[in-house]
């Protein structure tokens, strides 16, 4: 086991960072992580602080689309229905995230085998979805229909179990209903800002005794290099899944995934 925390907060920024907006699971990485390192915190306070700094590079990267949308919304149809759509997608997970809190950080959170299985599935499901010969008719993100938008937010709520990926159901989701590769993803994207938001402030909230002043120093470790590595991720997935596709993440879930459950198997 790892003794060095704030090298395992580096470790675990990272990859929060490099998985959060990609369809593999951050919370699943992170959790397998921590659990093979020894790593662990109260209430898994710093998994979630951390969030914040994914949180603020989409919100950074899209800052000028999201000030020329609302700048619009006024007097723009459009935009507003944007903002409709993404707010419809985001309220099943309030509902059902907050009902089932306690279950998901108390019981699945603790649970690496599942969260191993689920990695396993999922990446199945992308290589599966990625093949079919899908032919796309929701090219634009930002007009994506708001009954289309509705059922996305509630293939979103199966990311509540860790390792199905928050990403990878929202794109999945989006690509069974028609829509291109690239546009999946970006609604992705834009549901992401709220859904983690308002995550990321329950949590505090859920977890605002066990924050332990000691720590800061690890927690602001992981938060800067999640900014850093989301950013980077951000940026180019776009264009690589225009180009590629999903089915490299399946695989790289299918292998992550299996190599963990044989690690559990085996007594690690």
């Amino acid at each position: 086991m790892m003794t060095d925390s704030t090298l395992v907060a580096a470790i675990l920024g990272v990859l929060e960072g490099l998985t959060e907006f990609i369809p593999v699971s951050s919370t699943g990485h992170i959790l397998l992580a921590g659990h093979f390192m020894g790593f662990d915190s109260p209430g898994k306070a710093f998994e979630v602080v951390i969030q914040l700094g994914a949180i603020l590079a989409i919100l950074g990267v899209y800052a000028t689309r999201l000030v020329q949308v609302f700048a619009a919304a006024p007097h723009d149809p459009a935009a507003r229905k944007f903002i409709a759509s993404v707010l419809i997608a985001f309220a099943p997970a309030v509902v059902i995230g907050v009902l089932a809190h306690d279950i998901i950080k108390q019981v699945l959170f603790e649970t690496p085998i599942l969260i191993a299985v689920m990695l396993i599935l999922g990446g199945v499901v992308l290589i599966w979805v990625d093949r079919l010969p899908l032919k796309p008719r929701h090219q634009d993100a930002m007009r994506f229909p708001l009954p289309m938008a509705l059922v996305i937010g509630f293939i979103q709520c199966l990311a509540m179990i860790p390792g199905v990926s928050r990403s990878g159901a929202t794109i999945v989701g989006a690509l069974a209903m028609g829509a291109s590769k690239r546009a999946a993803a970006e609604f992705s994207f834009f549901l992401s800002m709220p859904t983690m938001a308002g995550a990321f402030a329950y949590d505090l909230y859920k977890n605002r005794d066990v924050l332990d002043a000691a720590a800061l120093g690890d927690i602001a470790v992981g938060f800067v290099l999640a900014f850093f590595a989301a950013v980077i991720v951000v940026k180019g997935l776009l264009a690589y899944v225009s180009r590629h596709g999903y089915a490299l993440f399946g695989w790289w879930r299918i292998i992550v995934g299996g190599v963990a459950l044989a690690a559990l198997l085996a007594g690690y």
